[in-house]
């Protein structure tokens, strides 16, 4: 049973990872226009700037422990929580004095979201803490963690997600993807959460 369940979390992972391919120009990178756009940078991410018409002021920076990053003629930004869209706006604003005419477009994407941790425990083989250094789904969370355990309730499982307003629950249900013939092929990545930095995912 536990292979079982295993090879149908590697398959559905496979479905998933095929269904967010992108582009070489664009692989590993997160803009506000993307899938991804909901992501808020953390502390220990990589992300990268780009002033256009600017080769001097692009540059790819590590965001500190304190959440923050330091960019020329700008000076200390704060980073952590925020969208990279909102980045964008801060390093334009900042850019303001140093033009007389328009500023040039400002362009922040994650390029490795390294600060992404989040937790899975309960009935699953190796509960634990992850930083997996890439975007991960709910079934990537739970391969991560060695798959379900024979008595997990996959129609039960919970996230729970810190917010600005205190903790909130998302209920997740996965067992009809273990139960029919051909889900892997059928499954929509919409269908499955994202799992965010903070997040501690529950397997009953």
């Amino acid at each position: 049973m536990k292979k079982l369940l295993m090879a149908v979390i590697f398959a559905l992972v496979a479905v998933t990872a095929n269904a967010q391919s992108v582009t070489p120009d664009t692989e590993n990178a997160v803009s506000a226009t993307s899938d991804q756009a909901a992501y808020r940078i953390n502390a220990g991410d990589d992300i990268e700037v780009y002033v256009w018409g600017e080769e001097r002021l692009q540059r790819q920076i590590r965001v500190l422990p304190d959440g923050t990053f330091s960019f020329p003629l700008v000076g200390r930004i704060e980073a952590e929580g925020k969208l990279p869209y909102e980045i964008e706006a801060v390093v334009s604003k900042g850019l303001e004095n140093q033009y007389r005419g328009q500023v040039p477009q400002v362009t922040v994407s994650v390029k490795t979201p390294s600060g992404l941790q989040f937790s899975v425990m309960g009935r699953v083989n190796a509960p634990g803490s992850f930083t997996p250094g890439r975007y991960v789904n709910l079934l990537e969370a739970l391969s991560l963690a060695g798959g379900p355990s024979q008595f997990a309730d996959l129609d039960g499982i919970s996230i729970v997600r810190k917010t600005p307003t205190g903790l909130t629950t998302i209920r997740s249900s996965l067992g009809g993807l273990f139960k029919r013939s051909g889900a892997a092929a059928a499954v929509s990545r919409r269908a499955i959460p994202n799992i965010q930095t903070g997040d501690t995912v529950i397997v009953p």
